[in-house]
């Protein structure tokens, strides 16, 4: 259900001038935080031909080029993006661009239809969360179980169990650190139903209805991925699994109350 608005929550190289570093590629970091991407790949393809900026400005091509691969679906922007990710030498790069390229290369796996290997990636990226800052960390959550659950919708049932159980088990972590934590909250009421467990979807979206509160800044975003998920899955789902004669009534029933919550937990 977030596939199309997760595409465009692309995590950030780190902005700013850093110590030392080359004009060039410090104009295509600023580029690419601005989203001028075609900028970023022309400032990052000068920057290239300099030894000492090298391989973190194919790190900024590979990265504008994924951007505008997914703008434009123009296959040469992710071959020239898995060009430019080949070219990088990860022991050249400083700790915070090793965390992007393995961002990068997760990307260029997900976007090439490539979930599990892309979640690999992701995960190994997670393992570094502590070098980026708050809300990217969050985004590579995101974007970590996005894998696996567009994985799990192409596995046999017993794999796509299993997968919905991993997917729990983090944002159960997840939450535990910090309930505002807005991905964990969507998630866990997402990997409940993958796996089956509609019941505990239904009270894992209340939960994260409820909790939204608890982070102003991204309250209104998750609160509108709940109640998609639950006026157009859970309730239907709930609904189909009784008898057919009180389908229509046990749906009008759950709809008036998920209304009421929402007017209770405004």
């Amino acid at each position: 259900m977030r596939i199309a608005a997760l595409a465009c929550a692309m995590i950030l190289l780190a902005g700013g001038v850093r110590a030392a570093e080359a004009p060039a590629l410090a104009k295509a970091r600023s580029l690419y935080n601005m989203g001028d991407y075609d900028g970023a790949i022309a400032s990052a393809a000068m920057a290239r031909t300099q030894a000492g900026p090298a391989d973190a400005a194919a790190l900024v091509e590979a990265r504008a080029r994924l951007e505008r691969y997914r703008r434009s679906g123009d296959a040469a922007d992710l071959n020239g993006a898995r060009e430019a990710l080949g070219a990088v030498r990860p022991s050249a790069l400083q700790p915070r661009d090793q965390v992007d390229f393995l961002v990068g290369l997760g990307q260029s796996l997900y976007l090439a239809d490539l979930f599990g290997a892309a979640a690999e990636l992701f995960d190994t990226a997670l393992d570094r969360g502590t070098l980026l800052p708050a809300r990217d960390r969050l985004t590579l959550l995101d974007w970590w179980a996005t894998a696996l659950d567009r994985e799990a919708q192409s596995s046999p049932p017993e794999r796509r169990a299993r997968l919905a159980t991993t997917i729990t088990t983090r944002m159960q972590d997840e939450l535990r650190r910090d309930p505002a934590n807005a991905p964990a909250n969507y998630w866990l009421a997402v990997a409940a139903r993958g796996s089956g467990d509609l019941e505990a979807a239904w009270d894992d979206a209340v939960a994260a209805w409820v909790r939204a509160t608890l982070d102003p800044m991204s309250a209104q975003a998750l609160r509108s991925d709940i109640d998609r998920l639950v006026t157009e899955a859970l309730i239907p789902e709930r609904a189909h699994a009784r008898p057919a004669r009180e389908q229509a009534e046990a749906t009008d029933a759950m709809r008036a109350q998920w209304e009421s919550i929402k007017a209770q937990w405004r």
